[in-house]
């Protein structure tokens, strides 16, 4: 999809869709719809006056052919209350646009801003949704139907004054959601199309077109490593493991600087292993790659980006397979930094790819981690598919991390990760166990196993297992992977950057 900026007058903007949003209130037809109201001879104000024209949060209202105006038809999008709305509710809104018009087979768009919505954040947050709505699930469909596509889109409202702020806003915007897209596309491939060595080959590929420097540990240097916890997932499978890791260093790196580690939990799919999964919903297991996948989504933007740190992904890569050399409950297996772990349930495998990616990481030089995982069933009984599960070993890294998801409008909680969790994963025979010994705080015990590998270096790990994989169709957004958390570390990576991290 091609984006532009125009300044052009509303009424003069030939474009086949004019785009604008009212809010819920005693008069929807204010700021921009005044004057459009106005160019179609009150048009605007008898629907408004009518009840068919209310504001509420996505309601579309369209008008084709509109007297007074170039454009061919005018959607207006109910925006809900103006006291609630901010940049997530204005990236929805050019999602909800894009899905609108794309059914209706419109080529041409232009979204229109509105008074307090043209800045380079706002126009972020719009490119954001036009592009991450243009993306579809139906990569592999034989019968997709012809012309139904944007081609192009331009974002209004701006003035020649302000325009190299709203060019600023679109090219960082289309940057994130295109890496989110790119994201979102390996989160949908089937397990039999994305193996770990296939990963490997498209996150080299995306690496050497975006400048990145990369290296793929086969299962040979991933023994020499002595990664005993990413072997004992992999040994089930015909499938080899592999160890993905890319590197940005920006030009100009000051020598002790902090360097951000991301680490991204990349099962291409997960049976259960011995301790398979019920059948029903198991082929959305090949979803389980999607922290891993989102890592390189964020690689990949930042190498545009440039942030002024060092960023280095480490994604431990397997399939989790119920195989003859499979590893059993009851196994005592050594990860990378010497540490035992009990074997208890054999589904709980992510932690134990997660123990020694972050133990690399840490080796690599990186001296503040995030990690990402489809991790837990229990995040889904906390929080839903809403809300990402927040953990962390330094206050102010974690607070860092949820201004940045704020900022990015993905939504993120905090929750505990005291030290008596610990006591729930303490085993008879070996350091610690990847299951808790009693019922409930699954999520919480999950990352306290993660922890354990991470030592004095400020950490933050998000559960992301029930925001990374939407099943239902949304008015902005195909169903099928989500691309979470890659807008949220963006960001933090771009801050972390500029203003070096916050730390005790």
């Amino acid at each position: 999809m091609e984006i532009t900026v125009d300044t052009r007058p509303l009424a003069k903007i030939d474009t086949d869709a004019l785009v604008t949003y009212a809010f819920e209130q005693d008069n929807p037809i204010d700021g921009p719809l005044s004057a459009l109201d106005g160019a179609t001879g009150g048009a605007l104000a008898k629907l408004a006056a009518s009840g068919e024209l209310t504001g509420k949060m996505l309601e579309i209202t369209l008008l084709h052919y509109p007297q007074g105006l170039a454009a061919q038809r005018l959607l207006i999008l109910g925006a809900g209350q103006k006291e609630k709305f901010g940049t997530p509710e204005l990236r929805r809104l050019a999602g909800a646009a894009v899905r609108t018009l794309k059914s209706r087979k419109v080529k041409r768009l232009t979204f229109v801003a509105r008074e307090n919505d043209r800045s380079a954040a706002a126009a972020q947050a719009i490119v954001e949704g036009l592009i991450l709505a243009d993306f579809d699930s139906d990569k592999y469909k034989t019968d997709k139907k012809p012309g139904n596509e944007i081609t192009t889109a331009a974002i209004a409202g701006w003035e020649d004054s302000s325009r190299a702020a709203a060019n600023h806003g679109l090219e960082r915007g289309r940057t994130i959601a295109e890496s989110q897209n790119f994201a979102r596309d390996l989160g949908n491939e089937p397990s039999n199309r994305l193996t770990p060595r296939m990963l490997a080959t498209r996150a080299e590929a995306m690496a050497r077109e975006a400048g990145l420097a990369v290296d793929i540990l086969d299962e040979k240097k991933i023994e020499e490593l002595k990664m005993g916890a990413l072997l004992s997932v992999a040994q089930g499978s015909v499938e080899p493991p592999r160890l993905i890791v890319l590197t940005y260093t920006p030009e100009k790196l000051k020598p002790g600087a902090p360097v951000l580690g991301l680490v991204g939990k990349a099962i291409t799919f997960d049976s259960g292993g011995i301790s398979i999964k019920p059948a029903n919903d198991m082929e959305k297991m090949k979803y389980d790659m999607c922290g891993g996948a989102a890592m390189l989504g964020v690689m990949r933007a930042i190498a545009q980006l440039r942030p002024a740190c060092k960023v280095i992904a480490v994604i431990p890569s397997s399939e989790n397979m119920p195989g003859g050399r499979a590893q059993k409950p009851g196994d005592v297996q050594i990860a990378m930094s010497g540490k035992s772990i009990e074997v208890i349930n054999t589904d709980a495998e992510g932690r134990l790819v997660l123990a020694d990616g972050i133990a690399y990481a840490k080796q690599l030089g990186c001296t503040h981690l995030v990690d990402a995982a489809t991790l837990t069933g229990a995040i889904v009984v906390a929080l839903g598919n809403i809300n990402a599960g927040v953990f962390g070993s330094d206050q102010a890294f974690t607070d860092q991390l949820l201004a940045s998801a704020k900022a990015a409008g993905e939504k993120m909680w905090l929750l505990p990760i005291d030290d008596d969790y610990r006591e729930m994963i303490k085993s008879g025979i070996a350091d610690i166990q990847n299951v808790s010994s009693v019922k409930g705080g699954g999520a919480i015990t999950a990352a306290m196993f993660l922890k354990e590998f991470t030592g004095d270096t400020p950490w933050v790990h998000l559960d992301i297992a029930g925001t990374a994989w939407q099943d239902d169709v949304k008015p902005w957004s195909a169903k099928g992977a989500t691309g979470v958390a890659v807008r949220t570390l963006v960001d933090l990576a771009m801050k972390f950057g500029s203003n070096g991290p916050s730390v005790k």
